[in-house]
């Protein structure tokens, strides 16, 4: 499809979508987005009018099966991901799927192997947005041997977007929408793994402070399905060990931010709301900013990847299926953990 019309319908036009995904697409030369399938008939409607999509659906299962689409873009929560991108790559068509990849493990190496059964087709999910400004810097910097041997590392994501007792239920805390899908959990991972080996162990412990939430939906008080805080001791592929500190409750809590700690250097990454990398070597006297080149800066191209991998066949970076499924391994190790009160080993095994 190198000079072609690319023609992508959405299903799930949300946030993101008008956000960051149909800007991105239509920046791209010769796409068009050609078709739209909301939840609700009267959402579909509208967003069709909003954007000048000429064909919408009822049925989400129907604009997959649209001979005249090239490429579909799954904007929905993780409930639908696995079942729009198994229809749509047996359909033929080329899949963006928002993160969180799936609703759990076995249903992302689902996804995984009918990938790999269309290899003709691109696959992509859309990546954590956190740490890709530094990424090739921090990449060349532990390739260098600035941390030296890898021996702790932190992981952190605390906010209060769920201190308040009284805000309503979200779909985040919705068991049969999210999955195993924790808080920022996977996400932040998704960006550790990055730059460092995948773990082998997790021990977790999970809690909802707020065990009830108002649902918007009912009208009625539901006990919420996921957690509100989680912590996690890890241990990686060659025996660095870490600490995952992620919460919606923490007032005045730590920003997002990745630690690593080697026998000859630290490395910090203030993931945001500042996007900054700091570090400091053996005989340094405190970390210090580390410049990130702007030749060498990474930004937001998600949507540019995807159309760049169809026309011409490049890899995807940010981010393949493959590293999805690591991801959704480990938060499925954690959910594990946390409910067992047991340590869980990873890879993980396939059982329930």
């Amino acid at each position: 499809m190198a000079n072609d019309l690319i023609r992508v319908g959405v299903v799930g036009l949300g946030g993101n979508c008008r956000l960051r995904h149909l800007p991105g697409l239509t920046a791209c030369a010769d796409v068009r987005i050609d078709a739209v399938c909301n939840r609700r008939p009267e959402s579909t409607s509208a967003a069709a009018a909003e954007f000048g999509i000429p064909k919408t659906y009822d049925r989400w299962a129907d604009l997959v099966a649209d001979p005249d689409l090239d490429a579909v873009l799954i904007g929905t929560w993780p409930y639908l991901h696995g079942p729009i991108t198994l229809a749509a790559l047996e359909a033929g068509k080329h899949v963006l799927t928002e993160a969180r990849m799936a609703m759990n493990a076995a249903e992302a190496r689902a996804m995984l192997a009918a990938s790999r059964a269309r290899p003709e087709l691109v696959c992509q999910i859309v990546p954590s947005p956190f740490g890709l400004r530094a990424d090739r810097v921090m990449k060349q910097l532990i390739a260098s041997g600035y941390l030296g041997e890898l021996r702790e590392f932190v992981v952190l994501g605390a906010s209060d977007v769920l201190a308040d007792p009284q805000a309503p239920l979200s779909w985040r805390q919705v068991s049969a929408l999210s999955g195993v899908n924790m808080l920022t959990l996977g996400i932040l991972h998704e960006t550790l793994i990055r730059w460092v080996p995948d773990p082998v162990r997790v021990m977790a412990q999970a809690h909802a402070f707020t065990p009830e939430r108002f649902d918007p939906a009912s009208g009625m008080p539901v006990r919420v399905g996921e957690p509100d805080s989680v912590q996690a001791l890890t241990v990686l592929t060659g025996g660095a060990r870490g600490v995952y500190h992620v919460s919606g409750v923490t007032r005045f809590g730590p920003s997002s931010q990745i630690h690593l700690y080697g026998s000859e250097g630290t490395l910090k990454y203030e993931l945001s709301p500042h996007d900054r990398l700091w570090g400091a070597q053996r005989g340094d006297r405190e970390l210090r900013e580390i410049p990130v080149p702007p030749e060498q800066e990474y930004g937001w191209q998600v949507e540019a990847e995807f159309i760049a991998s169809i026309r011409q066949g490049r890899p995807v970076e940010f981010t393949d299926f493959a590293t999805g499924v690591r991801y959704m391994e480990f938060t499925e190790a954690v959910a594990r953990s946390a409910a067992n009160a047991q340590a869980v080993e990873l890879p993980l095994d396939q059982a329930p």
